[in-house]
């Protein structure tokens, strides 16, 4: 049987690694939600009149984290001509083609 302390000493690792965890789904939803900023203004300038909501949605989950990371730096830095092409080659994706057909039917019903 673990004496206590081993038992305490085993449990840390576990511990730490919660917590690296929690902080990076913290990052994540922060880039992902200054991403969605930048997708919007994005898809409302592009596409005057549509629901950009479905649409943002489509387009950040097709994208990678790489992706994310640097629509999310356009929040700060400011939407480039690289940033609206970025948006645009994302939406043509068959994944988010598709998530945005299926969305904008449910929107429609």
């Amino acid at each position: 049987m673990l004496s206590r302390a081993k038992a305490i000493r085993s449990a840390r690792p576990a511990a730490v690694l919660l917590a690296v965890l929690s902080g990076c789904a913290v990052a994540d939803n922060l880039a992902q939600d200054q991403a969605k900023t930048v997708v919007n203004s994005v898809v409302e300038s592009r596409f005057p009149g549509v629901n950009v909501a479905p649409v943002t949605d489509c387009v950040i989950e097709a994208a990678s984290a790489g992706e994310i990371i640097s629509l999310a730096s356009a929040a700060n830095s400011g939407v480039t001509q690289q940033t609206v092409e970025t948006v645009l080659e994302i939406s043509t994706r068959p994944e988010a083609v598709n998530c945005i057909a299926e969305n904008g039917l449910k929107l429609l019903a």
